[in-house]
């Protein structure tokens, strides 16, 4: 048999990133419950007003941006990229918290799989996967972005 037969078996590395990806959709999904609730019922005040939000749906993303800022939040510019975590203590972007943990365990996942690919000599795969997460890592921070 050749040495990169197909099996049925998972690997350890196949089984540690399904785990965290389970954990970490698990708790994302938990926190997303949270936070709508807190913004629906009212316990943490939005920027936008709950009965204002749907006159706003039609607006392309950038209009939207716009009339927000000239509406409600008063910044020097419009919230974009990060901003919003500047923003986290109101219901609407508290809402973005669970999005980014959903967003980033794929990440983690990757990263915690290295060591174990690395371990049993799989360089080719373990320096794949390491680029793979300094990629996401770097397009998720904004320092890569495209079509600006």
């Amino acid at each position: 048999m050749s040495e990169h037969q197909i099996t049925k078996e998972a690997t350890q590395e196949q089984l540690l990133y399904a785990n965290i990806l389970e954990k970490g959709m698990l708790i994302g999904l938990i926190i997303m419950f949270i936070t709508f609730a807190l913004y629906v019922l009212g316990i943490v005040k939005p920027v936008i007003p709950l009965e204002q939000v749907s006159s706003y749906w039609a607006q392309p993303v950038h209009e939207y941006l716009e009339a927000i800022n000239n509406n409600f939040l008063h910044m020097d510019h419009p919230p974009t990229g990060w901003a919003w975590v500047a923003l986290i203590g109101k219901g609407d972007f508290l809402n973005f918290l669970p999005i980014a943990i959903l967003s980033g365990v794929t990440i983690v996942c990757y990263l915690a799989i290295v060591p174990g690919l690395f371990a049993r000599n799989d360089k080719a795969m373990g320096i794949i996967t390491l680029a793979t997460a300094v990629i996401l890592s770097l397009a998720a921070s904004g320092i890569l972005a495209v079509g600006h």
